[in-house]
């Protein structure tokens, strides 16, 4: 089966399960803890519209920010449902503006514009008649986990005051930081409520990888009883569609496509190099000099020279980035895994699979 990218947004499944069937459950101390999802607290006690006061043909909106580390995206969400059936998606819009909301750490005032710009794209694409009863979700991932707890903060303060100006349904906790396990779980939902791997009684469900730019998540449904056991702090379980389903999911912050590359060039989060210093690293090629941006700081860059040592050099580099920071996940030599975000874009760099075609791994 092939899906295009753009569905793949973890966050669809956020919009079709917490707002419309999500069941919240109480820890039992007999059971996992089931899992209370953070969007729970942003979207549980809306009310729900009925038919008549959505529109006639059983459609209802959901508008979700996606708040990452190089990029803040709006997906607004247009959702079919039918009596005694899952609701179905009908229609996504969906636009990009870059940099993340980490980018405006020092300023917050600055973030503003895009945020405005991205309520534009929703009230274009909502009947204006809904906009009151549309939810309005935004949910931070890397980028701001990254960032002092002060200025990540203010910068959700900033978004919570524009959100609460904005026509749509929106709540002080509808703003806040995702973790990495949640993180997780709400691309494994996506991508089995897209494969269909909801929709049956017991189906066999997918595994999914997700590269981000500050953080990279796996998650999957363990078939092995010595993965719960020896994983504990990996497994979250909560009962959906009233099923229960239990996971593994580990999020490894600082190890997205672009923190894991500062880290091995050397430089530090959020640290802008003293003027004139450059970072000289192995992982470049030999008298190689030019920039690179990351969350709005640029570095200068240089190759090592032709000559020394470059390719186990650089293997040091990186397996001393990753000592002792990456965890085997057994259980996995069966199972089928959807990898995105920046795998797919990475595939399109190679030539893997075209720009315009829908990816499937």
């Amino acid at each position: 089966m092939k899906i295009p990218k753009t569905a793949l947004v973890f966050l669809v499944a956020v919009c079709v399960v917490v707002y419309l069937t999500y069941s919240k459950h109480h820890h039992d101390d007999k059971s996992p803890a089931l899992l209370k999802h953070p969007l729970l607290s942003a979207i549980n006690g809306f009310k729900r519209p009925t038919s008549a006061e959505v529109v006639s043909e059983y459609f209802q909106y959901g508008i979700m920010f996606d708040a990452g580390s190089t990029g803040t995206r709006i997906h607004v969400f247009k959702f079919l449902l039918q009596p005694h059936e899952s609701p179905k998606l009908a229609h996504e819009t969906f636009k990009a503006i870059k940099p993340g909301l980490s980018a405006y750490a020092d300023d917050p005032e600055r973030c503003a514009e895009g945020i405005l710009e991205l309520l534009d794209v929703a009230k274009a694409d909502v009947p204006d008649r809904l906009w009151d009863s549309t939810p309005l979700v935004l949910k931070a991932t890397a980028g701001l986990r990254l960032l002092p707890g002060e200025k990540a903060n203010h910068l959700l303060n900033k978004v919570k005051e524009i959100f609460a100006g904005s026509p749509f349904l929106s709540r002080d906790d509808s703003v806040a930081i995702m973790d990495g396990t949640d993180e997780g779980v709400s691309a494994w939902i996506t991508i089995n409520f897209l494969t269909g791997g909801l929709h049956a009684a017991d189906p066999p469900t997918v595994g999914m990888l997700d590269l981000g730019g500050g953080s990279t998540q796996i998650t999957f449904s363990p078939k092995d009883e010595k993965t719960i056991q020896t994983s504990p702090d990996d497994i979250t379980s909560f009962k959906m569609f009233n099923l229960t389903y239990t996971l593994y999911s580990h999020s490894y912050l600082g190890l997205g496509l672009m923190s894991a590359r500062l880290a091995v060039l050397g430089g530090t989060e959020g640290q802008p190099l003293p003027a004139g210093q450059e970072l000289v690293s192995p992982c470049l090629a030999p008298d190689y000099t030019g920039q690179w941006e990351h969350a709005e700081v640029t570095y200068a860059l240089r190759g090592q020279k032709a000559g020394e040592p470059m390719y186990e050099s650089c293997l040091k580099k990186v397996e001393k980035m990753l000592y002792k920071k990456v965890r085997k996940a057994e259980d996995l030599s069966s199972m089928e895994f959807y990898a995105f975000s920046y795998y797919y874009d990475r595939g399109v760099d190679l030539g893997l699979i075209g720009m315009n075609d829908f990816a499937s791994w």
